[in-house]
């Protein structure tokens, strides 16, 4: 018996017949003008997404990303509460539902889903692509407001991605607390951008007034100690580029790396990474450099050389945004 192809197999497939009978180049114009909003500096407080071909175009171009972005922030939190798995999930702002996606590749089983969004057109999208998932074949999409009227139910998992940049200040605002209120695991992940970084490090500090725990990326749940305005916390995700994220962007590279911000915060019992690689690690001869940070609320830079035997060989396969050290749960 042959087994199922994983989520992101058959999202990609998915994602590859919705451009049949759109002209290669309005698809990409439509992509292009997409992307120029999404950029931009002024929330939007109508759907972005207009219609079908808006839609289609951008979520052949996106999906994979948000997907790859929300599904590295999901696995680290998974790491840090290895007996938990959600039976319920909201995704707000979730246009096509890449996040949902994320959630089954995550955890696997059934549980009552519902994505929220503003774009009729989207939520359309993402019902029609559901249904290649049997996980989300019976989930709710619903047309809603994102922002300061927003009610949700009680559910176990609230993920919020890409989202809050599309908001006003006083939304976001909003948004966060109501996740909070709402849920016992909120999870936020926006651009890998100082703008983005910020946006996270606002929701993380409501969710920790909120009496939320951090279970990812952050060893702790005490002040960033990154200094604003000198660096930012962010980390990538590896793409596989479709035809349309070529043409688009006239690369030739058959992937991309997506780079995000994330917080995952828990009012569930959690054991966060001990310390987390923040930067790609430096690999020279005999020694590899690690800069962390740690659970004493300090950005350090660990040496690992070859003295230091099996972890000088865990350091050399250690990734950006891998926990440190290797983490002896199976």
């Amino acid at each position: 018996m042959t087994a199922p192809a994983p989520p992101s197999e058959t999202l990609r497939t998915a994602l590859a017949t919705l451009l049949d009978g759109l002209p290669p180049k309005q698809a990409a114009q439509a992509v292009d003008r997409l992307i120029a909003t999404y950029r931009g500096t002024t929330p939007t407080d109508t759907p972005i997404l207009r219609d079908r071909a808006d839609v289609a175009a951008y979520a052949a171009y996106r999906m994979p990303a948000t997907f790859e972005a929300v599904h590295a922030a999901l696995e680290a939190f998974a790491e840090a509460t290895p007996d938990w798995t959600p039976s319920g999930h909201t995704d707000v702002g979730g246009g096509t539902g890449a996040a949902t996606w994320a959630v089954t590749a995550t955890w696997a089983g059934d549980r009552a889903v519902t994505v929220l969004d503003w774009s009729d057109p989207a939520l359309a999208l993402g019902r029609e692509i559901a249904t290649a998932n049997p996980a989300l074949r019976d989930a709710h999409w619903q047309r809603t407001r994102i922002g300061k009227d927003l009610t949700l139910p009680a559910t176990d998992l609230v993920t919020v991605s890409y989202v809050l940049n599309e908001l006003t200040p006083g939304d976001r605002t909003a948004l966060v607390d109501t996740a909070a209120a709402s849920a016992q695991t909120v999870v936020i992940v926006e651009a890998g951008t100082p703008a983005g970084y910020t946006r996270v490090i606002e929701a993380r500090d409501r969710l920790i007034a909120a009496g939320f725990r951090i279970a990812a990326p952050c060893p702790h749940s005490s002040a960033c100690p990154i200094v604003a305005g000198e660096d930012w916390c962010h980390f990538s995700a590896r793409v596989s580029r479709s035809s349309l994220h070529r043409q688009v962007k006239g690369g030739s590279l058959p992937y991309e790396d997506e780079k995000f911000s994330y917080v995952a915060a828990t009012r569930l019992p959690a054991t966060p990474a001990s310390a987390r690689v923040i930067r790609r690690p430096q690999i020279r001869k005999g020694q590899v450099l690690l800069d962390l940070c740690e659970p004493d609320e300090q950005l350090t830079r660990r040496t690992v050389t070859k003295r230091h035997g099996d972890l000088y060989k865990a350091a050399r396969d250690a990734a950006w945004g891998d926990p440190w050290p290797p983490s002896d749960r199976p």
